[in-house]
């Protein structure tokens, strides 16, 4: 079992990309974050390594899922991602895209989202996945594929979008 800080130097982006896909927000991102590590720092001797960022981005979910259930108001998406395009009309193109794409996220079912973010950005194996949201091998499978086809089917998305290609 590592310790807190190497964990939290090893799965910070991880859980902090899986929360602002969630939330759309980065502020509240963070604060997420910050709770994930929180809560685990209680629970450090529990945590196995080979499970740590399947564990962590389970506690960030619980987190955000508390948030919705207290009503906390939800905050519109802030444009603060900065896009890494040398070129302005290029970086203009990109931050439009991942704005397009940030917004067809949150429009996804929750459990979907939260399962095609753990896929995606902490490239978690299935079985990884479905302990974490607490449901099947088979259930995780079908909620990443529900949630690739909606966004490939999204009516902002261009139509060279294919599911596979959000693996």
């Amino acid at each position: 079992m590592e310790n807190i800080e190497d964990l939290y130097r090893r799965y910070a982006p991880a859980v902090l990309r899986f929360a602002a896909g969630l939330t759309g927000s980065l502020t509240r991102a963070e604060d997420i974050v910050s709770e994930t590590f929180l809560r685990a720092l209680v629970r450090a001797p529990q945590i196995r390594t080979e499970t740590a960022l399947a564990y962590l981005l389970a506690i960030a979910r619980n987190t955000y899922l508390s948030e919705l259930r207290r009503g906390r108001p939800e905050v519109q998406i802030d444009e603060d991602f900065p896009a890494q395009a040398a070129d302005p009309l290029d970086r203009v193109a990109a931050e439009a895209e991942l704005t397009r794409v940030r917004r067809a996220l949150l429009k996804l079912p929750e459990g979907e989202r939260a399962a095609l973010l753990m896929k995606a950005t902490g490239d978690l194996s299935y079985p990884d996945i479905a302990a974490a949201l607490g449901i099947s091998v088979v259930a995780a499978k079908v909620r990443v594929h529900r949630a690739r086809q909606r966004l490939a089917s999204h009516p902002s998305n261009p139509p060279s979008v294919q599911p596979g290609e959000l693996r």
